[in-house]
């Protein structure tokens, strides 16, 4: 019994702040030396439209399943961080996983699983497509290359933006906490009605702590926007030489049209097969 306590303690202690903000850390700054960082963002931006686009207009079964190992494979390289892909099965199995076992439930047959594979290998190409691209690049070489396709330059610059305050804002949240467990009294959770209320109470705080959180977060954006426009930031965005020297350091390289060359031979053949079968 006490051993069940302790290790349910300690899978409770892994999902804490400090868990949550070193694992954005890590999927946002801590892959700079995989095979997917070191390609050229735009490169990646492409093969991301295809893998994010095709498989929804594609009901072969075969075809689905070549392009879904592709983007495992893919996220493999890329050294995803476990909680992202945590969030990703877990998205799956909502979306679709759920209708596979109400099908069941309500008299559903074997004939419902291919269709319901079909949907769910879309979901996942996709969103692995998107795994592999957005958090497997680094956030500047990213923002890099969509400025490079013509985003705007507020846009790119708030997708690494967001990446650098979301640890902040995980912070800013843990402290908050902090101050109410510091200033409120939860009560006793010994007991099964006392858990259910110290549950009730966690959220209560949860709640209470959004906005305090929205307001120093706002605080926090006016002062990295002050110090932007002190260093010149609106017109070094709508500059053509800034814009030019910071997209200097996107080059395609011998890496980038073997990865290209790869995924095209891998489609072609998943094509064949498809077309066989």
């Amino acid at each position: 019994m006490k051993m069940k306590k302790k290790l349910s303690e300690n899978i409770l202690d892994k999902f804490s702040i400090d868990f949550l903000r070193n694992q954005v850390l890590k999927n946002a700054y801590g892959n700079d030396d995989t095979v997917i960082a070191r390609l050229d963002p735009r490169i990646l931006l492409v093969w991301y439209l295809f893998f994010g686009l095709v498989p929804w207009f594609v009901n072969n079964l075969w075809f689905l399943m070549a392009c879904f190992l592709l983007v495992l494979i893919t996220t493999v390289l890329a050294r995803v961080a476990g909680l992202v892909l945590l969030l990703f099965a877990v998205g799956v199995f909502t979306q679709t996983g759920y209708l596979l076992v109400v099908s069941f439930l309500f008299g559903g047959d074997a004939s419902t699983i291919v269709p319901l594979l079909i949907l769910t290998l879309k979901v996942a190409t996709c969103s692995l497509a998107s795994v592999t691209v957005f958090s497997g690049l680094d956030p500047d070489r990213l923002s890099n290359g969509l400025m490079w396709y013509g985003c705007p330059e507020r846009l790119s610059f708030s997708i690494s933006y967001a990446y650098r305050i979301l640890p902040m804002l995980m912070e800013e949240f843990q402290n908050i906490l902090l101050s109410f467990r510091m200033r409120g009294n939860p009560p006793a959770h010994e007991r099964f009605w006392g858990k259910v209320k110290y549950l009730f109470y966690q959220v209560k705080v949860v709640m209470h702590a959004f906005y305090p959180l929205m307001l120093n977060t706002a605080k926090r954006s006016r002062t990295t926007v002050e110090a932007l426009e002190i260093k010149g930031y609106r017109y070094a965005a709508v500059n053509k030489a800034v814009k030019k020297m910071k997209l200097a350091t996107l080059k395609v390289t011998y890496n980038d049209l073997l990865f290209l060359a790869v995924s095209f031979l891998w489609i072609a053949v998943s094509i064949l097969l498809s077309t066989l079968f």
